[in-house]
């Protein structure tokens, strides 16, 4: 089986267990923000010490979820516990295992640009992963310092990761930097849940078990943990479509548009955290400033670069760069070992294909660059600025 083939189709499965993983634990993640935002009070103290509780209806079925903050009184906790984790775990395998097959095997021409800084591919698969541990790190850190200062955390967090994106977006190509911030935070979410949630429930399960009065502090600081984790949740979400959409990341200020609309998200997910509370707050300012990150994020976007000749550009004249720039990987059968067959089925190997594609081709070799990917078959401005000004003509052949 040809090599390419077989990648691909491992990145497949590995992608499709990723996308499933992630709606898992991110589902369950805003199912329990919402229930814990809409526990009430029971009517009665029944001295089993029930935090809150809520009746729901569901499916034909009706459902009455009851909260303990440092499990039940005077009876012994159940031995029939659900432990909600290996969502968290199997999404960030995956992740990671995407990332190798991808952004690691693929260094030279995922990873790597060396318009932003020439590497080996031991070099910048080295940086990839030492940016995940270092993300954790610090981001586990300031939790530690800032523990009594949420809002000063908040902050902090956010101008950390807005400065993992400049770096990154000054060592990798555009898009691996961005699909870097969002490892990074895939990272740090998957740690809170392994390192501070998780042990911290075991510790209060033991502590019940053996009939001492539980600390509740370890289940205080999961709740810290797991309400980051729920405003992480959009901007990495983002991050996993972002190379879909160029004009997002093909930019000399791509990384501000990243955190312009990785704030977005985090304000979008703001406002409906406090709208689904039992008495919901409606914070009328949250979205319209969402919104502003995000006429900011498109406003540091790529302007789009045309080419200002006026001379008459021939297809005889842009046909050589179609095949050498373009058809190497976009034709029925590439070339280029990367690829056993042409990305997103994009064929540009015949006059008719290359005329049929026009507006494609402006869109992501003239005005955002995203193509060719990593720029690995060397097209030059001069180049793009020839097919702009020939479909500008009317790409006629």
């Amino acid at each position: 089986m040809n090599g390419a083939y077989a990648l691909e189709w491992l990145n497949l499965v590995v992608r499709w267990v990723h996308f499933v993983a992630g709606i898992m634990w991110i589902g369950a993640s805003f199912y329990f923000v919402w229930l814990d935002n809409n526990l009430t009070r029971p009517a009665q103290d029944d001295g089993r010490g029930v935090l809150g509780e809520l009746w729901a209806v569901h499916g034909g079925g009706f459902y009455h979820n009851q909260k303990y903050a440092t499990g039940p009184i005077g009876e012994p906790l159940t031995q029939d516990l659900h432990w909600f984790k290996w969502e968290a775990y199997s999404t960030w395998l995956s992740g990671i295992a995407l990332l190798a097959l991808v952004y690691w095997v693929g260094a030279s021409t995922f990873l790597i640009d060396p318009s932003v800084m020439k590497l080996t591919p031991p070099e910048a698969i080295a940086i990839s992963i030492a940016s995940l541990v270092v993300g954790w790190v610090v981001y586990d850190t300031l939790c530690k310092l800032l523990e009594r200062r949420p809002y000063a955390l908040g902050v902090a967090v956010f101008v950390f990761l807005a400065l993992m994106a400049w770096g990154l977006s000054h060592v990798f190509k555009a898009q691996a930097a961005y699909l870097h911030v969002g490892a990074i935070i895939g990272t740090i979410m998957v740690a809170n849940v392994a390192h501070v949630i998780i042990p911290g429930q075991k510790k209060m399960v033991a502590q019940i078990r053996a009939g001492q009065q539980p600390d509740p502090r370890p289940g205080m600081l999961g709740k810290t943990r797991s309400v980051h984790n729920t405003y992480f949740t959009l901007p990495v979400l983002f991050t996993m479509i972002s190379g879909h959409y160029p004009m997002t990341y093909e930019s000399r200020y791509s990384w501000l548009v990243l955190v312009a609309l990785g704030l977005a998200g985090v304000l979008v997910r703001y406002f409906f955290i406090l709208t689904h509370e039992k008495h919901g707050r409606r914070l009328v300012w949250a979205l319209p400033i969402a919104a502003l990150a995000i006429v900011a994020g498109a406003a540091f976007a790529v302007v789009p670069h045309s080419s200002a000749s006026t001379s008459q550009v021939s297809f005889a004249r842009v046909a050589p760069v179609f095949a050498q720039r373009c058809a190497v990987c976009h034709a029925a059968h590439p070339v280029e070992a990367s690829f056993s067959a042409a990305p997103d089925g994009v064929l540009l190997d015949t006059p008719s294909n290359i005329q049929g594609n026009a507006s494609r081709i402006e869109q992501e070799a003239v005005e955002t660059r995203a193509m060719p990917l990593g720029n690995i078959t060397n097209m030059t401005q001069s180049e793009r600025d020839e097919i702009g000004a020939w479909i500008a003509q009317g790409a006629k052949i």
